[in-house]
């Protein structure tokens, strides 16, 4: 294997609850009416299919784009105030990433993304977000494009994950998937019975070796 790709929310920031309150909070204050499915349906979306779900499935009374322009700024304020880093996941990629080449592969937007390197510091060369995509997780774009850019093959690198919809687009993808299953919001039986699966994510070193 050539390269380790890494989700980022809920495999290296504990961040999905986190998306889960801010949209909530926010469809409230804009008319919407939060439904049961809709946290499970927005994981692994970019960010103009979530902002169209929230306009459309949850009835949101913005645009789709000022629905995500909100959503956006509240996650960055979210994040200034305590950035959620899951234990060892910092160690974890740097100690990754004297062995392999890294990135991520996120359907978090850019500015997000970029957040989290500045404040970690990670020596992670190539970053994507499924906003650079035509269709965000489970489509397997966003690893498709992050195994382009360090010049793999998809089928060549391993893949990390916690979400069903993550692990469906890194298996689409044809890559080695491992799965960190998010305990707020756990995956599909049928889907983690198609990958490995490890307990923690400082377990990836010794589960690449």
């Amino acid at each position: 294997m050539d390269a380790v790709i890494f989700d980022l929310d809920g495999v290296l920031i504990d961040s999905e609850q986190v998306w889960d309150e801010v949209r909530q909070s926010f469809a409230a204050a804009h008319g919407g009416v939060w439904t049961a499915e809709a946290t499970r349906a927005m994981q692994g979306m970019s960010t103009p299919e979530w902002a169209e779900y929230l306009v459309s499935a949850v009835g949101v009374r913005l645009s789709p784009a000022e629905a995500s322009a909100g959503v956006i700024a509240e996650m960055k304020k979210a994040y200034a105030a305590h950035l959620p880093l899951i234990p060892g996941a910092t160690e974890t990629v740097r100690l990754v990433s004297s062995r392999y080449p890294v990135a991520i592969a996120s359907s978090a937007p850019a500015v997000l993304i970029k957040v989290f390197l500045e404040v970690t510091g990670l020596p992670v060369p190539v970053a994507v977000s499924s906003e650079e995509c035509a269709a965000g997780k489970p489509s397997p774009d966003v690893y498709l494009l992050a195994a382009s850019r360090l010049g793999f093959a998809a089928s060549s690198c391993y893949a990390v994950e916690d979400s069903t919809n993550g692990l469906k687009a890194a298996l689409a993808a044809g890559m080695t998937v491992l799965a960190v299953p998010n305990p707020h919001f756990p995956p599909a039986e049928d889907v983690l019975a198609q990958v490995r699966v490890l307990s923690s994510i400082t377990d990836l070193p010794d589960a690449l070796a």
